[in-house]
């Protein structure tokens, strides 16, 4: 595609493995999935990788960036099926920039939300192994942009708030539900497909209007997205009635309302 071949061009500029030096590791954001929103850095770290380990959310547009010698290795994670455990992952690094590789850890979005790099930028450093991050667009940014929803808006959202829908050891996590339930700022939720109708009732507990809007967007910014306006008490049901399963992101506040969808204003189960 013309995206691949132009940052392949770029990468003329300056000799392709500048400052990626053998035995060292680079964490990358793929950012949320349209390969057009990949940094130039990111897409040069790809190019010069010698291995690549690669996440379950990062678009085969963007692997093709990288060197037909280079090993790509899967490591991806999705509910009860993860490929490699998380400790298993931070030795393969190791062992790869011990061996001599220029390392690429490529993770959906940003790697710094939600995504673990700092587990493993400090396994990495506790071994001493040079490494460095290479930050991505987060699916927050990209998914709410490509839906043309402002997270902040001078009228409706002074305060943005990133929060994950799935405790470690299942279910809802234990948040500031009060808090979080406050009028006039965005809750952004990663992972809360599955435990919707918990936060959903957390929040509406704690405060928040049940007609507060909501949009949920599904492979946000690939060709497969799905954008879902709903109310905060008709979450879950209007999620059920698209067949969304994720990955998701959940955009609940008054900023939801701006979401471009060829579905009705608002999916309700009850209209």
């Amino acid at each position: 595609m013309a995206f691949t071949a132009d940052l392949q061009d770029l990468s003329t500029l300056a000799p392709v493995r500048d400052g990626f030096a053998p035995g060292s590791v680079k964490i990358v954001g793929a950012g949320p999935g349209d390969p057009d929103l990949l940094t130039l850095k990111a897409a040069r770290a790809i190019a010069a990788a010698d291995v690549i380990f690669y996440d379950k959310l990062v678009a085969r547009a963007i692997l093709g960036l990288a060197r037909a010698d280079a090993r790509l290795i899967y490591v991806g994670k999705a509910k009860a099926d993860h490929a490699v455990p998380q400790s298993q992952i931070h030795d393969l690094m190791i062992a790869a920039a011990r061996g001599g590789d220029r390392v690429v850890r490529l993770k959906g979005g940003d790697p710094f939300i939600f995504g673990r790099g700092g587990e493993e930028m400090a396994a990495l450093q506790a071994a001493d192994i040079a490494v460095e991050i290479v930050p991505g667009i987060s699916a927050a940014l990209g998914c709410a942009a490509a839906a043309g929803v402002p997270l902040t808006h001078r009228d409706h959202a002074q305060t943005l708030t990133l929060v994950t829908g799935h405790a470690q050891a299942g279910g809802a996590p234990a948040l500031d539900w009060r808090q979080l339930a406050q009028r006039h700022q965005t809750l952004v939720v990663f992972m809360g497909v599955e435990t919707a109708r918990e936060i959903a009732d957390h929040l509406i507990k704690a405060g928040r209007g049940p007609e507060t809007p909501v949009a949920v967007i599904e492979n946000g910014t690939r060709p497969t997205q799905k954008i879902v306006k709903t109310r905060l008490a008709a979450m879950e049901e209007a999620m059920i009635a698209a067949a969304i399963l994720g990955p998701a992101l959940l955009i609940i506040g008054e900023v939801a309302r701006f979401a471009q969808t060829p579905h009705q204003e608002f999916a309700d189960a009850r209209a």
